[in-house]
């Protein structure tokens, strides 16, 4: 178990396979805020949720184990994956999320509300910067920097084609780590907008988080991202 960043990296760099690595990943303790914010909301729970019981751990990739395309996100939602124990499932977030990947063939369903709901990701995984829900969705620095090495290894693991990341802590967190996992992108990581693309190996395209703060303001409308996961789509099969 990863009690420290030492821990992390160690655990991380000689896991044998993705079943390993996910498997520590999922009883990780090093960040020690985030580790008590998680068990608290697990807890204390959402007044809609009273009644359910909630995963409160770290949280682990979902879908392919040799995807063409990665989703990569902030952190999971306090009462979305620190609840369900998946990533971008049961919150409003993975509500926009997955009607697009649907939309673009790379979800059976439209749909992820729990894990036992039948969703099966196609040539795709999804995964978050940061494994455990952080208090006003805010991970520290030194959080992000603690938590990176589980990242590091599951992309040298994956070795996508493309890498769609959700936000700006996302795109900034995908180019240092794609780097370390043996992957040839821009040094200088290009400034954040959505749809923008870095050409590289893997390509990597940004795109605003379809968080509620975005989709409710329209910064992020459905036709925006489906035309970042046709992109995604149409490079991943070139």
């Amino acid at each position: 178990m990863a009690r420290d960043a030492g821990d992390v990296r160690r655990l991380a760099s000689s896991a044998p396979s993705l079943g390993h690595l996910d498997a520590r990943v999922s009883v990780c303790r090093a960040c020690p805020r985030l580790v008590a914010w998680r068990e608290e909301v697990a807890t204390e729970k959402r007044a809609a949720f009273a009644d359910q019981p909630y995963w409160g751990r770290p949280i682990q990739g979902y879908g392919a184990e040799r995807p063409a395309v990665v989703v990569l996100g902030l952190a999971p939602a306090a009462h979305g994956g620190n609840r369900t124990g998946r990533v971008f499932t049961g919150d409003r977030s993975a509500d926009w999320l997955l009607r697009a990947m649907h939309r673009a063939g790379l979800a059976s369903q439209p749909t992820s509300t729990h894990v036992g709901d039948g969703l099966r990701l196609l040539d795709a995984r999804m995964l978050a910067a940061v494994r455990c829900a952080p208090p006003a969705n805010k991970p520290t620095p030194a959080e992000r920097d603690t938590c990176a090495p589980w990242l590091v290894a599951e992309l040298a693991m994956l070795k996508p084609k493309v890498v769609v990341a959700l936000g700006q802590f996302a795109w900034l967190s995908a180019f240092p780590a794609l780097r370390q996992a043996g992957g040839d992108v821009p040094a200088q990581v290009p400034k954040f907008g959505h749809g923008v693309l870095a050409p590289g190996a893997p390509t990597v395209i940004a795109s605003y988080h379809p968080s509620q703060q975005n989709t409710f303001t329209g910064k992020l409308t459905e036709a925006m991202l489906d035309d970042v996961f046709a992109t995604a789509v149409t490079l991943a099969r070139a």
